[in-house]
């Protein structure tokens, strides 16, 4: 019998647990620090758990070498991670750009139903359970609680990233790795608001668009989106800005976030304008975007185009509708740097690529070491992807290098 230690019991620990347990050679014990397994996971998708994506491809993931991926996805896709979930008895249905979601709407069905699993495949679970160190022995592994001392034929890591630490995210999987002889790259918060200039998204707070988005580094771009934007307090969020924060982390000094609140042609918007002006002469110029934006967005944008905002709608020039044009299809906020790790659902970066063979995930530089999930270098889009890679890498390193 061989004992298979996993540290940590989030999304890839899991489904490396049980994939190892079906093989009835192996004692499969699973460690977590907290007082629950899958803490993490019941806050994916605002606790809805946006568990997969139909789309997931490899250039939606990220890292110094993002193919390292694609062996991973090639052997447990989207629709083999359904499967798995469907044979568990979770209900699931996809929503808008292959987002999957519980049929419940609830976090709590998909890790139920991975609980359920663990209890059938016989997976030993310990929570509550800090590992301080592990050493590579003759034959296998120590690793060391803070009263005990246990032995592994095999471990997986599975810690996962510095992201979250008030859900779990820890550096404990870095330092572990460290101490077995292998490096990591530069961490940084992904999936994370972005920080701006306050003067316009303060009074915009909470205020949501669908729009395209641009991140430049001076004149040159960097990273686009397109999908929804919220304005906080101290920036911007949601689903579009978040795919931008990767970038925007690592991006450096001098960054910009180029807005574009309505989706028509210049020439085409102007002519909108102009007809407003037609139709509505006595109307206020902070009017002219009634009905096109959110009232308060399209009071600000016609702040932002420097007109004033008590000037009725007939005395705008050419020159007057072309800034507010402007404004809408280029609404620039300064970015100052992104919200921190406790506010990220992603760490970007982590144990280089490397170092690991794609194919199995065990480390080229100790045998009987496999890694999997966020604590790797590799980080996925918004909407399901970085799930899709928990579940894929599980599998595959919970499959031992078989």
């Amino acid at each position: 019998m061989n004992t298979v230690i996993i540290i940590g019991g989030g999304a890839s620990g899991i489904v490396a647990a049980l994939t190892a347990a079906e093989n009835k050679n192996n004692h499969v014990l699973l460690l977590e620090r907290q007082q629950r397994i899958g803490r993490k996971l019941l806050a994916t998708g605002n606790g809805r758990c946006n568990l997969t994506n139909t789309g997931a491809a490899p250039e939606n993931y990220h890292g110094e070498n993002p193919a390292f991926a694609i062996p991973a996805l090639e052997a447990f896709p989207p629709q083999a991670a359904l499967d798995f979930f469907h044979s568990l008895g979770l209900l699931t249905q996809e929503e808008e750009g292959g987002r999957v979601y519980p049929l419940s709407n609830s976090a709590n069905s998909v890790l139920d139903v991975l609980r359920f699993a663990l209890d059938k495949a016989g997976v030993e679970q310990r929570c509550s359970c800090t590992v301080k160190a592990v050493r590579r022995e003759k034959q296998g592994f120590t690793v060391e609680l803070e009263n005990e001392r246990l032995h592994a034929d095999k471990l997986i890591l599975a810690c996962g990233g510095a992201a979250g630490a008030k859900l779990g995210g820890v550096m404990d999987g870095y330092q572990l790795a460290k101490s077995l002889g292998h490096k990591r790259t530069g961490l940084y918060p992904a999936l994370v608001q972005l920080l701006t200039e306050p003067d316009y998204p303060r009074a915009l707070k909470g205020v949501r668009v669908q729009c395209s988005l641009r991140l430049k580094r001076k004149a040159f771009l960097l990273a686009k989106a397109r999908g929804e934007l919220q304005f906080t307090e101290t920036g911007v969020s949601g689903p579009a800005t978040f795919d931008l924060s990767r970038a925007a982390a690592t991006g450096g000094e001098g960054l910009s976030l180029h807005i574009a609140l309505l989706p028509q042609r210049a020439e085409d918007l102007k002519e909108l304008l102009r007809r407003r002006k037609e139709q509505y002469p006595e109307l206020s110029a902070s009017e002219m975007l009634t009905g096109m934006l959110h009232n308060r967005l399209g009071r600000m944008v016609v702040k932002y185009a420097g007109l004033d905002a008590n000037a009725p709608l007939a005395s705008l020039g050419e020159e007057e509708l072309e800034r507010i044009v402007s404004a809408c299809l280029d609404f620039t906020l300064p970015v100052t740097g992104t919200e921190g790790f406790d506010n990220a659902q992603v760490t970007a970066g982590g144990l280089r690529s490397s170092d690991f063979d794609p194919r199995t995930l065990q480390s080229r530089l100790v045998p009987g070491l496999f890694a999997c999930g966020e604590l790797l270098d590799v980080d996925g889009d918004c909407g399901g992807y970085n799930l899709q890679w928990a579940w894929a890498s599980g599998r595959l390193a919970g499959r031992l290098g078989t």
